[in-house]
């Protein structure tokens, strides 16, 4: 993923031996993440529907936000904190410009898959295929195949999105639901990238705030090129400023604290509470319909990450270590 440096830096120490809370916490943070995550495509609907602002404009806005926050909590902890700043590789470099890229790109062909699709359908595939896509990337990374047990939750969690996407699709699946979802499958590129390369970075680098400001600057020449639109409607302007420091700026700095202690296929799996929280909202605020047996995928996704919690919880208690097979020297 990395160009290749055989002095690149190794993961911190406490990636191949952590305690029991920290390997819960980096879980917990991840959940925690994916919740937040899947307001933002009702978030985005809204904006839209209210302003008529397209994806370009959403994703920059957001972008844009979230880089602002996160750069004012960066200042306002580095001044608390003190100490040297964590030096930067070359392949950290790459890392953090990849994640930037990613982050771009996710979120821009996020925004475009909802816009064609609705909220239910692009978020099920961008994030149901995003497990198997950084399943596949860590392997061919040389990061090892998933052990049985996420190998077993990415079975069961992947059948559970094969029947939230049925069900959301339903009669309705033609050439518009047909383009919305292969944007969403642009989007689920994106985020196994920003997946894959954010567990390589050595703690004490902001990633969140390289991703989110990398990401920022990527779109501007595009914004300027194609034309910005803004708005001073005060409801949308307010669900702007909370997907920039909510689903943005606070769920990506606890997704790549979390990344540190959580294996990226894992991690993957987990965030599969993303689409169905996005599901459940759509449903019930916009009147995207979930029939019945919708409902049988929603709980096939919830025993998939639970079984994962329950498994991490075991290898922690018996052996005080959690697995970790994106912790290797960064390639």
């Amino acid at each position: 993923m990395s160009t290749p440096n055989p002095t690149a830096e190794s993961a911190p120490a406490h990636h191949g031996a952590l305690s029991s809370p920290a390997s819960r916490r980096g879980f917990l943070l991840v959940v925690l993440a994916a919740l937040c995550w899947g307001t933002a495509g009702v978030s985005g609907r809204i904006v839209a529907e209210r302003t008529g602002l397209g994806p370009l404009d959403i994703a920059w806005h957001r972008m844009t936000i979230g880089a602002v926050v996160l750069l004012i909590g960066f200042v306002f902890t580095r001044r608390r904190r003190g100490g040297t700043p964590t030096p930067l590789s070359r392949g950290t470099v790459v890392r953090l410009v990849l994640i930037g890229a990613g982050l771009a790109a996710y979120q821009l062909a996020y925004f475009a898959a909802v816009a064609k699709a609705g909220v239910s359908i692009s978020t099920l595939v961008a994030l149901g295929l995003a497990p198997l896509l950084i399943a596949v990337g860590a392997a061919l990374l040389g990061h090892g195949r998933p052990d049985p047990a996420t190998f077993t939750a990415l079975v069961v969690a992947l059948a559970g999105l094969v029947l939230l996407v049925g069900v959301s699709a339903g009669a309705d699946a033609g050439t518009t639901v047909l383009l919305g979802a292969l944007l969403a499958v642009g989007s689920a590129l994106g985020y196994a990238l920003v997946t894959l390369a954010g567990a390589g970075v050595p703690a004490g680098i902001p990633v969140a705030l390289a991703g989110f400001g990398g990401g920022a600057l990527l779109l501007t020449p595009v914004v300027l090129v194609v034309g910005l639109r803004s708005t001073t409607e005060p409801i949308a302007l307010a669900v702007l400023l909370y997907l920039g420091l909510v689903p943005s700026a606070l769920a990506y700095a606890m997704f790549f604290t979390g990344l540190r202690t959580v294996p990226g296929p894992v991690a993957s799996i987990v965030t599969l509470l993303e689409p169905l929280t996005g599901t459940a909202l759509a449903t019930a605020f916009l009147g995207e319909r979930l029939a019945p047996g919708a409902l049988v995928g929603g709980l096939l996704v919830l025993a998939a990450v639970a079984g994962l919690y329950l498994r991490r919880m075991g290898d922690s208690n018996s052996r005080g270590v959690a697995p970790n097979p994106l912790s290797k020297r960064a390639p």
